[in-house]
């Protein structure tokens, strides 16, 4: 089925090696790119130029944006233990490294809120005030090296019940090159299971500072990352929120088995919701 041009284009999240199974696809349009191999400390501390030569190598001529998926495991971004800041301030670095070698222009970074803070930043006074600061402290460094080379930080929502609580703390850095993220599961799961709003109410409170979707089918009990039509989530009304954007977010297709990515791509072109 021939699509029209003005439905958003789909691109895909996957470790450099799933690259040549889907070159003629990543080709059509182009599409955008998300690398799924840079967020792991193992590679980190080893080889990963090696890795990142590779994954050049077979992007050799794609014209779509590339971004990647920054380091998350084993900390947060609003530690309050200045000996894992430092940690944090490091992979960061490293992820930025990374972005340099390869050419890419956006990485995800993961969101500090949870349904426990949810619940008790203003259980004190200056609480949420602090946690910004924390975030701050860990990510201020980042920010100015990510604003020289050109690259964009994407906070993406985890455990975030609230939609404008991550909105606000990429607002407030005050920086073209902080943003925001959106992982369509991730929504669901707190819709479902914790009691937030459902899907396209997070996307409609980024607005235009959402550069970056994770689209992802769910069942709302957990982070199942199952192709698009697997689950239950009403993609009619999360489409029609981005079709009101003009920051024209990167559509990521991150699905825990990158095999199904034509199956996911199919389910929505078939819909007469993306190309």
């Amino acid at each position: 089925m021939n699509q029209p041009d003005d439905l958003p284009l789909l691109g895909a999240a996957m470790p450099s090696a799933a690259l040549p199974a889907w070159r003629d696809w990543l080709a059509e349009g182009p599409r955008d790119i998300e690398l799924q191999d840079f967020f792991r400390a193992e590679l980190l501390d080893g080889d990963w130029r090696t890795v990142a030569r590779a994954a050049r190598a077979e992007l050799q001529g794609h014209r779509g944006r590339l971004g990647i998926h920054g380091p998350f495991m084993g900390f947060d971004i609003d530690t309050q233990d200045p000996a894992v800041r430092a940690i944090v301030q490091k992979r960061l670095d490293q992820g930025l490294d990374v972005c340099e070698e390869l050419g890419a222009s956006q990485m995800v970074l993961h969101s500090p809120f949870k349904t426990w803070t949810h619940h008790n930043l203003d259980n004190q006074a200056g609480a949420r005030e602090k946690l910004q600061e924390r975030v701050h402290a860990a990510l201020d460094r980042a920010v100015a090296r990510a604003e020289r080379i050109g690259v964009t930080l994407v906070i993406e929502n985890i455990e975030d019940k609230d939609p404008h609580a991550r909105v606000q703390l990429a607002r407030s850095f005050g920086s073209d090159r902080v943003r925001v993220s959106l992982d369509t599961g991730h929504a669901y799961y707190a819709h479902v299971s914790t009691g937030a709003p459902p899907v396209d109410y997070y996307v409609a409170a980024a607005g235009n500072l959402l550069e970056h979707v994770h689209l992802q089918d769910a069942d709302g009990y957990a982070d199942r990352h199952w192709p698009i039509g697997e689950g239950s989530i009403l993609w009619p009304g999360v489409f029609r929120q981005l079709a009101t954007l003009g920051s024209n977010p990167r559509l990521i297709l991150e699905l825990r088995d990158t095999g199904a990515i034509g199956r996911a791509a199919r389910y929505l072109v078939e819909a007469g919701l993306a190309r």
